[in-house]
């Protein structure tokens, strides 16, 4: 496997394959990618509409468009799993306190930056994107009340050690809870 598969959306399909979760879908409201289900992608008005029928559990913006969570997911009694921005966190331990978070810190922040260079993006969001790393990092290790709201820090080395290590860790948290 390439390093770049061993990502938060590789982590978070990997918990839905091996240790059988359902994946809680992100409503987006920007233009779909290649391979992406166009379900899940829609308008900021037809996403507030959803959100004002009641259907919704939580909505934010951030990168500069709309995203939300449908309430039949994230209450679900089955056991989800999601990706969601680490700035969220708030907000989420208020609409579910139960949940158990794990924030996945890259060991080496620069094998985090090679990593985004090899997803082909636009130069324009490259950049950003690798700001963001940087922004992250700073803002978690400067942040200690923003660090206390994550249940688990996982450090990823973007390799198969991490694969074990992290599905191990989400074995753990679900024997604990039960």
């Amino acid at each position: 496997m390439e390093l770049q598969e061993f990502g938060k959306t590789f982590f978070t399909n990997e918990i839905c394959e091996k240790l059988n979760f359902k994946k809680v879908n992100t409503i987006r409201t920007r233009l779909p990618r290649a391979g992406e289900n166009p379900k899940y992608f829609m308008t900021n008005e037809e996403l507030n509409k959803m959100y004002d029928d009641g259907k919704i559990a939580y909505k934010f913006e951030v990168f500069g468009g709309q995203y939300g969570y449908l309430k039949d997911e994230i209450f679900s009694k089955d056991n989800m799993v999601f990706e969601m921005h680490y700035t969220t966190i708030y907000d989420w331990k208020k609409v579910r306190p139960d949940l158990k978070t794990i924030y996945i810190m890259p060991t080496d922040l620069e094998l985090a930056k090679e990593q985004t260079k090899k997803r082909n993006l636009s130069k324009e969001k490259e950049i950003e994107r690798l700001d963001e790393i940087d922004e992250h990092y700073n803002n978690i290790m400067n942040d200690e009340n923003l660090r206390n709201q994550f249940d688990y820090f996982f450090y990823n080395n973007y390799d198969e050690e991490s694969e074990v290590k992290f599905l191990k860790l989400v074995s753990e948290i679900m024997e604990n809870n039960n």
